[in-house]
Order: C-alpha cells, then structure tokens, then sequence
C-alpha cells in the first residue's frame, strides 16, 4: 500500500486513523474487531473472484493462494498469515492504517515486509475500489509472496526503490510498479494470464484486460515501461506480457542508474500509444477510453 495509489476515506476505513502508528506506519490489525458484515464482504469478493480468475490467473498465483489458505473464510489474521508465508520465503504482512511514504514503503519491500491496508472496502465499492484495500493488498498481492522468484523480485524492486529516491527517480520506477505488480499479463503456454494484484482483486478489470479487444497488449520492455504514463482512476489502455518472472527478476538486477541517464534525455511515451520497436499482441481498439472522451 503506497502512496502510488489515490487515498480516499471511508467508514470502514476511519476507526484505523485512530489507531497508534509505529515510527514504520504499522499498527494493530485488531483482527477481533472486523463485523460479521465485513468478514462476509470480504467472503463474498473472495468467491466471486476465485470463479473469474478461473483460467485467466496465472497459475502461479492459483497455487499460492491455496498454499496460503485464503479461503478458509473471513478477512485473513495477518499474523496467522504471515505464519505460513515466512517459511515459504521469508516474507510477512504487516498491517497499516493508511498509505505509507515511499521511503518507508520501500523499507519495508527491501526487508521483505509487505505493507497491507487493514480496513475492507465499503459496500457500495465491491466493485470499483477508489483506494486499497485488505481485499487488494492481501488477495492480490500477498499469494505471489509465497513464489520464490516473484518474492526475490519484489525484494529487488525495494532495494531498487531506495536507491530511486536517492536518485530522485521515482517517477519512472513507479511505472514499473504500476505496469508488472499492479497490472502485468503474462504470456504462457495456455495464453495470456493475469499476475498483476490491480487486475486479480477486480472482476470487471480482470474481464476487461485479457477479453476486452479496447486495450493494447504489448511485450514487456524495461526502458519502454519505464517511459510510459498510466490511468490511476479507470482501466489501463495498455497491459504490458512479461513472459516469465525470472526474467522479471534478471531485470530487476539491471543498472537501473545507466538506465536512468538514458530515459533522462527521452520523452514520455502515452499511455494509448504504439511506438516503433512494439512487440504488439494485441493492437487495441481504444474504444473503451474513446467512447469516454466523447461522452
């Protein structure tokens, strides 16, 4: 949960501002303290989305997720949670009231620490979330943790995000976030799959980005994600394909100060756009996003 995404405030989401916060953002999670309402809510999304991922989640997911036990019913104990994903590559979860800053954010990736908003969504956002919630963070996020690589991978981009902020390249490191561990398709042997947690803890988007012919699908480039702008209110125009996440990792451990250098003296590629070099998948319509311009 970074300060990358919108932050807006809810009911559910108001009795945590309260709660005393570490010098690291981290709180209770007071687990004994959710409703009944919202232990169902959470069911409920849960069960909707395990159906829609079916044959669109990367399988890599689909086994993490019940290596972890999320559907053993009710917003998940954090701690218990953690329980089962520390021996499996030495990650945990640790609860949060707000969006934290990108240093802190960072600090707690590079040390294999998730950082997860502890309220549930309101009702009326079941299905389109205006912040993150323990339903994004934990089912989209979390299950991918308990893969080796993907875990070393996050790992790096921590590390790598502390160096960016030294930098002052934040900018162009949070649109590799935006593009893999929000919002990445993978190519595999049965298709295109869903690993991106933006996309897993949402039915429509979920739907949308590997069935819609609007949005572009593009192979997976570094420097190319690196330059390209991207929607925080609405569905992405384009999904980058990785096609595996070890080569994800290997270009996690690339010089990513050369890199910079190099993107300094380029400009921004948009969000819509096709450029030369493309490896195009999937050429998109656009007439999702240009439908909504005219409107």
């Amino acid at each position: 949960m970074t300060a990358a995404h919108p932050d807006k405030q809810s009911a559910e989401k108001s009795r945590y501002l309260a709660a005393p916060r570490a010098a690291d953002f981290t709180i209770d999670q007071d687990w004994a303290s959710y409703s009944a309402a919202e232990h169902d809510r959470w069911d409920r999304l849960f069960a909707r989305a395990e159906v829609t991922l079916k044959g669109r989640a990367c399988d890599e997911f689909i086994d993490a997720m019940h290596k972890l036990q999320l559907s053993d019913g009710g917003i998940p104990d954090l701690g218990k949670l953690s329980a089962r994903l520390m021996p499996l590559t030495g990650w945990r979860v640790v609860p949060v009231r707000e969006l934290v800053p990108d240093e802190i954010f960072f600090d707690h990736l590079a040390n294999r620490r998730f950082p997860a908003g502890a309220f549930i969504r309101p009702e009326h956002e079941l299905d389109y979330l205006e912040e993150p919630d323990i339903f994004h963070d934990v089912f989209g996020h979390v299950p991918l943790l308990a893969n080796p690589v993907y875990a070393d991978f996050m790992e790096a981009y921590g590390k790598g995000g502390q160096r960016a902020v030294k930098l002052g390249q934040l900018k162009n490191l949070a649109r590799l976030y935006w593009y893999t561990i929000e919002f990445g398709l993978m190519r595999t042997g049965a298709g295109l799959r869903i690993f991106g947690a933006g996309i897993l803890s949402s039915i429509a988007e979920t739907v949308f980005a590997l069935d819609n012919p609007s949005p572009n699908r593009i192979a997976f480039d570094l420097e190319r994600v690196m330059r390209t702008n991207y929607v925080i209110d609405d569905f992405q125009q384009t999904y980058f394909v990785i096609d595996s996440f070890e080569k994800l990792l290997d270009d996690a451990y690339k010089d990513f100060g050369a890199l910079y250098g190099r993107l300094h003296d380029v400009s921004d590629i948009a969000a819509d756009a096709i450029v030369a070099n493309d490896d195009v998948l999937h050429r998109g319509t656009l007439d999702y996003f240009n439908a909504k311009r005219k409107a």
